[in-house]
This record gives structure tokens, C-alpha cells and sequence, in this order.
């Protein structure tokens, strides 16, 4: 895929209508992709809205550079994960945002690419990272973890119930390489006909993999510290484990008490910082559902940020 091949961001028109975006703004999107929200969001922002662009994936970001190049100095295109925004923030000095936009999960570029090795459908190697500096591999995880670690893995970051027998075969048949090796080995345990039986082991491999959960938790709390009063906090998520996150985080932060339920008295000191604008998630309709069919899991969850914090 290239910058000037077609991509449709998930959600777009409800993205850009959910940021509030107003002319000027400084907007932050964390996981810039394709730069198909960057693109929008600074069409809206004319005539001198600026934008900061963040992605783990040095490939991503080639591309977005190529798409958001008529932008020019409006748009600051980073090699960095969304949790460490902040700090991207502040090494430039660009203030307080108006907006921050967080686009979970993996992208159809990354599937599209086997070399990359996030998708079951297309051989290449176990790999998996979508920061293609860092170390750590699927082939990694599945060659050298322990049993009954790698079974808890695929359990908790895939969902998967079978997860015991799929680890057992994994090790079973070590050294595995590539991905239609572990699909096959997979589907020999699974029995499922709606997704594809190796679906929740690869979920599992690459949210381990990428440390997504835990950069999410980060970024959260990345997000809410930069953006200005009024700000407002935009998160995109595919699968329940991200959504039950973004969902608990939401709800925690507006609340002025977050003490156990059994306390007599308020000791946390906590003060609401922001106001959900979606109380149920926002869902792609039946139309975009298909015209872009991996957008049929899609949640947008949307916060303002209140008070001064």
C-alpha cells in the first residue's frame, strides 16, 4: 500500500464531528496510520490548525509523511508510541490540545503486508511487531514460552477457551516459523465457524507481542494530561479487552470520589476531569459496515475534559 492507494479510516465523518474541531486547534493523533483522520482533521482545522502525528510503525509513518505533505509545517509526523505522547508534547513545545485521537489495533496495512506476519491468511514469518525496531517477536513467545505461561497468554489477551489445548499443541510441535504453520497447528484444536479458529491465538501473540493494553492504560492517561479544558479525548477500539479499558477509564475519571464502595468517607482526594460525551459507544452503520468490513467491530468512545486538571 501506498499513499496515493485508497483507505477509508474507520468511523471518519463521526471522528471528525465527536473531536469538535475548530479552526486553529492543535489536535494530536496518536496512532496516525494511513493519516486518514490526520487528513481530516486538518482539513477542519483550516487555516492554520496544527497537528501532531504519532506511530510505533516507522512503515505507517512513511506514508502518512507522503499524504500529509501538502500540510507542510502544520503537521509534526513522530516515530514513537501514543503512550509517550506527553513527553512528545513537551520536548516541542506545542501546548495544550484541543483534541487527541486514538485509533486501536492493528491497520489493513499491516494485515495487507505477510512479511509483517499479523495475518493467518498469507504466509510469512512469525513476527508480529509493529514497531519493527523492537526485539521481541511472535516466534519469540511461541518457541520459548513455558506451557502453561503461553496457555495463560492466549487465554487472557485472546479470549480463547480452547487455550490449554492450543498451547499444548504449539510446544507439541516446536520450532514453528511462520504463520500458516501456526494457523494450521491452531485450527487442528479449534473448532469454531464463524471467525477463523486461529483468530483469538493471533490476537493474543500480537497484543503480547506489542504490549497493547498496557501502552493503552498509558496513553489514557497520556491523553487526559495534555489536552487543554474542553479538550476532547477520542478512542477507537476492536476487541473488548481495549473497550472495557477505555469504558473503566472513562468512568473513573468522572467521578469526584473513586474510594471502594465500602468507605465511609472520602480519603482519595480524586476530582472528576472529564464528561463522557457517548454513553453507548458510537458504531460504524450497515453502509460503512460494508464498504469497509473490518469495521464491523469498531467502538468510538468520546470524553471532554473538565476543571483545570
Amino acid at each position: 500500500m501506498d499513499a496515493d492507494a485508497p483507505h477509508i479510516p474507520v468511523l471518519y465523518q463521526e471522528v471528525l464531528a465527536g473531536l469538535a474541531i475548530v479552526p486553529g486547534g492543535f489536535y494530536i493523533d496518536g496512532t496516525v496510520g494511513a493519516g486518514g483522520h490526520a487528513s481530516g482533521i486538518l482539513k477542519a482545522s483550516v487555516p492554520d490548525g496544527r497537528l501532531l502525528g504519532l506511530d510505533a510503525d516507522p512503515t505507517a509513518l512513511q506514508i502518512s509523511r507522503q499524504r500529509l505533505a501538502p500540510y507542510g509545517d502544520r503537521v509534526t509526523l513522530v516515530h514513537s508510541r501514543f503512550a509517550l505522547m506527553q513527553e512528545q508534547v513537551e520536548a516541542r513545545g506545542l501546548g495544550m490540545a484541543d483534541g487527541v485521537l486514538l485509533d486501536l489495533g492493528v491497520s489493513s496495512m499491516q494485515l495487507a503486508y505477510p512479511e509483517r506476519g499479523f495475518s493467518f491468511s498469507q504466509d510469512g514469518p512469525l513476527d508480529m511487531r509493529m514497531d519493527t525496531t523492537a526485539e521481541r517477536t511472535a516466534a519469540d513467545l511461541v518457541n520459548n514460552l513455558p506451557e502453561r505461561e503461553l496457555a495463560d497468554l492466549i487465554y487472557q489477551f485472546g479470549e480463547e477457551p480452547a487455550s490449554r489445548g492450543v498451547a499444548r499443541a504449539i510446544v507439541a510441535a516446536r520450532p514453528i516459523r511462520t504463520t500458516s504453520e501456526l494457523a494450521a497447528i491452531v485450527s487442528r484444536v479449534v473448532r469454531r465457524k464463524k471467525i477463523h479458529p486461529a483468530t483469538r491465538t493471533f490476537q493474543a501473540l500480537r497484543i503480547a507481542v506489542n504490549g497493547e493494553l498496557e501502552q493503552l492504560e498509558q496513553g489514557l492517561r497520556a491523553g487526559l494530561a495534555v489536552l487543554k479544558p474542553g479538550g476532547r479525548l477520542a478512542v477507537i477500539s476492536f476487541h473488548s479487552l481495549e473497550d472495557r479499558i477505555v469504558k473503566r477509564f472513562f468512568v473513573r475519571e468522572q467521578k469526584d470520589c473513586i474510594c471502594p464502595p465500602e468507605a465511609l468517607i472520602c480519603t482519595c482526594g480524586h476530582q472528576a476531569t472529564v464528561q463522557v460525551v457517548t454513553k453507548k459507544p458510537v458504531v460504524p452503520g450497515q453502509e460503512e459496515k460494508g464498504r469497509n468490513p473490518p469495521s464491523r467491530s469498531a467502538k468510538l468512545r468520546i470524553a471532554v475534559k473538565v476543571g483545570g486538571g
